[in-house]
């Protein structure tokens, strides 16, 4: 009898688990990680084998690749970054992006259609962004799943964007939409597309279906990885991940309406055009300093080679931008290899009261150096990240260490470091997409190459900072 794709996938797990068995065994219940503060207490062990957490915190899987959805179609694998909207009454919805890439077979037998395509015809293509010569859509997009707080229960999932390549991360707007970053950049023909890749595209939370797939190329045609939005001004903070990356950002002509163009600039030190902020062949700057920045506007940001034309015009590299995430009348940005160790920063950027406007050469915006790791064990290659409803980060780590398991981190906002969960399902996924409940009561979280959507709940307002 053929395998079932679920039982497939389970019987990967089942075969990676025992190649797994003596890193998993040599790690023993709390050397793996170092707290600088408290926070929640000492992990506990995860009897099912999938996360652990602190005593008196829960995890509910409330979603898995290889699922049927309500459009019929299978649930995508390799989930990444992930927003959460408030719908009626307890309700809330999921928008998650999944990053599979047009040309990994293992990737695209991870898309909504199944290893075979035998559920491709489930899909409105005319929705899709791009195909295949033979029709199929390329296979990233994002899901939509309703999750109702109260009963703890799932009421509907959808495929809401279809037809693109490798998204990512991205970041939720103020006026209630998604938007999902390409972390690929293809010309047409190359590799099989036929359209041109590397673009940010809108999702709106509360549709009911299919997403008709508009890229949105004043934001730049980049390797994307996610964005967050400064509700006072509109304007879209961009991140962007390779080892010689630009933090960007897009001044709108009209907030809220991004497809009617803007200004799409990159970041630099004023005292000091061009150079890293990474601290790597020359250390720039220490945790705890600032700089004051200036905004260098790209020109041609349709066309290749975005980031290399805005380095050449002074911005100042940042190793692999990743997770950004809006805070109170600031932003929070990791730099995945930033650092001595390359094992990552986290960036602090206080907009200028006039931000993009001619008053902020005179109060011009300011970027701190945050927090610096300088440890593997307290921090370790931190990817997405969300602020919590009490002022701390909360941090997803993308390590790829075979000693050491990736974590969730919490950051106090003194840069202080302390350990939440930790991914113990074979593989040593990536954790993914942390986002809060609007009431601040659960973290949704991704576990990419499980393929697994955990809700966790727990004690958030009793974490211990000494």
């Amino acid at each position: 009898m053929p395998l079932s794709r679920r039982a497939a996938l389970k019987s990967a797990a089942a075969l990676a688990f025992s190649g797994l068995a003596a890193r998993v065994a040599a790690q023993a219940a709390g050397d793996a990680y170092r707290n600088e503060v408290e926070g929640y207490g000492p992990l506990i062990s995860d009897p099912r084998g999938v996360f652990d957490l602190p005593e008196g915190f829960s995890y509910q899987v409330i979603s898995q690749v290889g699922d049927t959805m309500d459009d019929g179609l299978f649930t995508p694998g390799r989930a990444d970054g992930m927003g959460c909207f408030a719908l009626e009454g307890s309700r809330v919805a999921l928008v998650r992006n999944h990053e599979l890439r047009h040309d990994r077979t293992s990737h695209i037998n991870l898309g909504p259609g199944g290893v075979a395509g035998e559920r491709n015809g489930l899909i409105d293509a005319a929705k899709a962004y791009d195909r295949f010569a033979d029709g199929r859509p390329l296979p990233g997009g994002t899901t939509t799943l309703i999750y109702d707080l109260q009963s703890r229960q799932v009421v509907r999932q959808h495929l809401s964007l279809i037809g693109t390549s490798t998204n990512c991360a991205g970041g939720v707007t103020p006026w209630g939409s998604w938007l999902t970053c390409e972390e690929i950049t293809r010309d047409p023909g190359q590799d099989g597309v036929n359209q041109k890749h590397g673009y940010v595209f809108e999702v709106t939370a509360n549709s009911h279906g299919l997403t008709e797939a508009r890229p949105l190329p004043a934001l730049g045609r980049f390797d994307h990885e996610a964005a967050c939005v400064d509700p006072r001004t509109g304007v879209v903070y961009l991140t962007e991940d390779e080892s010689d990356g630009l933090f960007y950002r897009f001044v709108p002509e009209r907030p809220g309406d991004l497809a009617a163009g803007g200004r799409l600039q990159a970041m630099a030190f004023k005292d000091a055009r061009g150079g890293s902020s990474a601290n790597r062949a020359e250390r720039v700057w220490g945790p705890g300093d600032w700089r004051d920045v200036v905004w260098i506007d790209i020109e041609d940001v349709d066309s290749a080679g975005v980031r290399r034309r805005g380095h050449a015009a002074g911005a100042t590299l940042v190793a692999r931008g990743e997770g950004i995430h809006w805070g109170d009348g600031e932003l929070y940005l990791t730099a995945t290899s930033g650092g001595p160790i390359e094992r990552g920063q986290i960036l602090r950027y206080v907009p200028s009261r006039f931000e993009g406007q001619v008053g902020e050469r005179l109060r011009p915006g300011r970027i701190q150096l945050f927090l610096e790791a300088t440890d593997e064990r307290v921090y370790n290659m931190g990817d997405n990240l969300t602020v919590a409803p009490n002022g701390h980060l909360l941090v997803c780590e993308d390590n790829y260490s075979d000693d050491i398991y990736n974590h969730l981190r919490g950051v106090t906002p003194e840069g202080r470091v302390y350990t939440i969960g930790r991914n113990i399902y074979p593989g040593n996924s990536e954790l993914a997409g942390a986002c809060f409940s609007p009431d601040g009561s659960v973290l949704f979280l991704n576990l990419q190459t499980a393929g697994l959507t955990l809700a966790v709940r727990g004690p958030w307002d009793r974490v211990r900072t000494s």
